[in-house]
């Protein structure tokens, strides 16, 4: 899975756990994967390249969209 090159996010594990929330309830292991785009973007130098972003950093304006 790829990782947010800006932000580093990438894949968070964790616990499903079973509807009842008994005290006893059972727990299975998930993923949850983060929303990764692959897209270009052009450098303060003027460079276009390919990179990994999250949705929320691209949404926040951090990098300029190659067109």
């Amino acid at each position: 899975m790829a990782k947010c090159e800006i932000c580093q996010k990438a894949m968070q594990s964790g616990h499903r756990v079973s509807i009842t929330r008994s005290q006893v309830s059972r727990r299975a292991n998930r993923k949850w994967k983060a929303n990764i785009k692959k897209l270009q973007i052009v450098e303060a130098n003027g460079n276009v390249r390919t990179i990994h972003i999250c949705t929320r950093c691209l949404r926040s304006n951090k990098v300029k969209r190659a067109i």
